[in-house]
């Protein structure tokens, strides 16, 4: 149905309407990060490196760490300590005290860390057992359901007729010789007129 006979309560306004404060996607600012060069792109991340002293840097880095010294020299000014005459040889001895309780703290954590894989382990273990010892109750649970009769009644179907081990079976059938249409100009002699004929005037 047509409104086109209402008057117009709300006109359009055009442009002397106030607008929100809606933005055009395209107008909103783009592109706010500065992309940098990537390792393969060129620059300076694509000069030749000295591999080997890259390497032989880490090595010795890691073998410090692992003894707990630096034997590289710091590329930053160390300060130094305000009482350092005062501190004598059982910095020393306190040192290898602290080293040692990391060390035994360190094995403490691994072996529990340890104890904690073999507990999971197990526990996998033990559900996977349990889940194969279930599936293969089901299995035998189904195989005893599938070879016991009674509790398949699809094997008690009949599928002949009742009526298929009768002696006088389709006598009827065949007698009869089926003649496919045929065409007569003759409205008189056609098929239909014969069996209509037949049918409702004989």
């Amino acid at each position: 149905m047509t409104t086109a006979h209402r008057p117009t309560f709300d006109p359009a306004q055009g442009k002397e309407a106030l607008r929100g404060p809606a933005y055009h996607q395209r107008l909103l600012p783009a592109y706010m990060h500065l992309k940098t060069r990537q390792p393969g792109q060129g620059g300076a991340a694509d000069g030749p490196r000295d591999l080997r002293a890259e390497l032989l840097a880490a090595e010795a880095a890691h073998f410090a760490k692992l003894k707990g010294v630096t034997d590289e020299v710091p590329a930053e000014p160390v300060p130094k300590l305000k009482h350092a005459d005062s501190i004598g040889s059982d910095s020393d001895s306190s040192e290898e005290e602290r080293f040692s309780d990391d060390e035994e703290d360190e094995a403490a954590e691994l072996m529990r860390e340890l104890e904690k894989i073999k507990r999971e382990r197990q526990e996998q273990k033990e559900k996977e057992e349990r889940e194969r010892e279930a599936k293969e109750q089901e299995q035998r649970e189904y195989e005893i359901a599938r070879g016991n009769p009674l509790l398949n009644p699809q094997d008690f179907n009949i599928k002949r007729r009742w009526d298929d081990d009768v002696v006088f079976k389709n006598q009827a059938r065949g007698s009869e010789v089926k003649r496919g249409p045929e065409f007569v100009n003759d409205l008189l002699r056609s098929d239909f007129h014969k069996r209509f004929m037949s049918k409702y005037v004989r």
